[in-house]
């Protein structure tokens, strides 16, 4: 748990603080200068007559930039062999101590102008302070100093005494040990699959529009421009939507393949002696995650359907204390990005206690469950047909026609990708058809388990299992499941909490006591 204070304890004042880097100084007086630009535009344009106003904008800068100068003077961190300590604040002042025991991984990044510099800006995950925002955030240590924080947090180096001291231990970004996934170029051939590239089109053609329109420039008379658009409108109404949606395609497709490029360049998950698990990428912007493998409950392996089609897959953790909630590749679970499958079943399997979980074969749904999918398609596209119909124009007629395979093999497809076991200890979920998602969790991370059944699963006799858990979204659920099937579950893997509620045959009962149904 996190602890703010208003100053530091008197113990903490006889220890010696580490200040950030002094490099910092041409990076956050930048940085403070950059938020409060639309402060400063207000300052300079209400601060009197334009005489003035050079005055109040060479203040209302240096003010600003002696911020960002304080931030360095007044920011400090300090760890002791049971907690860390980090203090910032130029008004406000506060500490913010974490007990060492809840550190779960520890991820340096350096955006462009670190690397420039040769910072590194470190970010201790807990499983709470880093759903704060920046609670605790370090911008900016030396690459040296960072990489020996984060082997001193992780219980791999002892705490350096000396900055000498830290360089010399600080080991490489990239350390050696059991390579479990490493980048290839033929991994790029899975960007196009990826959904990044249609929001990258979206914002920069919304950018490109904005700046056409303020700029009062017509794109219809440059040379140019002018010569393709005349080409598309000689087309008839079918090859013009051909070449449209084409382009598009081919638009999204490169923007997705660019974009897996600048994040994933030089990909690589190593563990290390010491049981550390180190995914390291980013071509412009490198990124270091480190995350301690025993705290690691299980992987997910998730397979989009265009990604999926292109026998591709990517491979995220289970894992207390990172992030949730923001994306795997923000919060730093993603272990394996968008890879050929073989590939990333290869490294889950060597991440799993079990490792025959992350491809072992599924019990099948009930026929319920089954009938419970084509019921859902079939009234849903019942529902769509009779809107087209009613409200839908004339050409749209037809439709409906179209649709019912559809929905048809989009049932199918769920029914497919519905499935769990327990294999060993270890608890496998499988469900979705759009995104596939296969989860498999050791049974020593469940710590509860819940019943939930709606009105159309009563009557299916159906129930929703879910395991509940500390790591990762804190819950797995195992969908449309018969009693016997979810009571053999939660016996395999937690039979001590099922235990007082049986009643084995033959056993004596109270007389007044009601015999209880399995």
């Amino acid at each position: 748990m996190t602890e703010e204070t208003t100053r530091p304890t008197a113990a903490a004042t006889a220890e010696h603080w580490h200040r950030l880097d002094r490099r910092m100084l041409v990076i956050h007086p930048v940085q403070e200068l950059i938020r409060a630009l639309p402060g400063l535009l207000l300052v300079v344009f209400l601060g009197g007559n334009g005489e003035r106003r050079p005055l109040w904008a060479f203040g209302a800068t240096a003010l600003v930039l002696l911020l960002g100068v304080l931030r360095w003077v007044t920011t400090g961190y300090r760890v002791t062999p049971r907690q860390i300590m980090v203090r910032r604040g130029v008004l406000r002042r506060s500490t913010v101590t974490v007990p060492r025991d809840r550190v779960r991984s520890v991820d340096l990044s350096a955006p462009p102008v670190h690397r420039l510099l040769g910072l590194t800006r470190i970010t201790i995950g807990t499983g709470q302070s880093d759903r704060k925002g920046e609670g605790l955030r370090l911008d900016s240590l030396s690459h040296a100093a960072a990489a020996g924080l984060r082997d001193e947090l992780l219980g791999r180096a002892p705490a350096p005494a000396t900055a000498a001291d830290a360089t010399a231990a600080a080991r490489s970004a990239e350390p050696e040990g059991e390579v479990l996934a490493d980048w290839r170029p033929g991994w790029l051939r899975m960007g196009p699959y990826g959904l990044s590239g249609v929001l990258t089109a979206g914002v920069l053609l919304t950018v490109a529009l904005r700046t056409l329109a303020e700029s009062r420039i017509d794109p219809g008379r440059l040379g140019a421009v002018s010569a393709v658009v005349d080409a598309v409108d000689r087309l008839a109404a079918p090859a013009r939507v051909a070449v449209l949606t084409v382009a598009c395609l081919l638009a999204v497709a490169a923007l997705s393949t660019i974009g897996h490029l600048l994040v994933f360049w030089r990909f690589r998950l190593v563990r290390t002696p010491t049981g550390v698990l180190q995914v390291s990428r980013g071509l412009v912007s490198r990124r270091v995650i480190a995350i301690d493998e025993a705290r690691l409950r299980g992987v997910e392996i998730s397979e989009p359907l265009l990604l999926r089609l292109a026998g591709g897959a990517r491979c995220i953790g289970i894992t207390t204390g990172l992030r949730v909630g923001r994306g795997a590749e923000r919060g730093g679970s993603l272990l394996v990005p968008p890879a050929p499958r073989a590939e990333v079943l290869a490294a889950a399997r060597a991440l799993l206690a079990e490792p025959s979980a992350a491809s072992a074969p599924l019990e099948r749904p009930a026929p319920a469950a089954r009938r419970r999918r084509y019921t859902r398609a079939l009234v849903g596209w019942t529902a769509l047909s009779a809107l087209i119909l009613r409200f839908g124009p004339e050409w749209a007629r037809p439709l409906p026609l179209v649709l019912l395979p559809l929905a048809v093999l989009l049932a199918a497809d769920r029914v497919r990708g519905l499935g769990h076991a327990v294999v060993g200890r270890t608890l496998v979920v499988r469900r979705g058809s759009l995104v596939r998602r296969r989860h498999a969790m050791d049974g020593a991370g469940v710590i509860g388990w819940n019943l939930h059944r709606s009105l159309f699963q009563r009557r299916a006799g159906l129930v929703t299992l879910t395991a509940t858990t500390a790591a990762g979204r804190q819950r797995l659920s195992a969908q449309d499941l018969t009693d016997r099937q979810a009571m053999a579950v939660v016996h395999g893997l937690s039979p001590e909490l099922l235990a007082p509620f049986l009643v084995h045959p033959g056993a004596p009962q109270a007389p007044d006591s009601r015999p209880t149904s399995t």
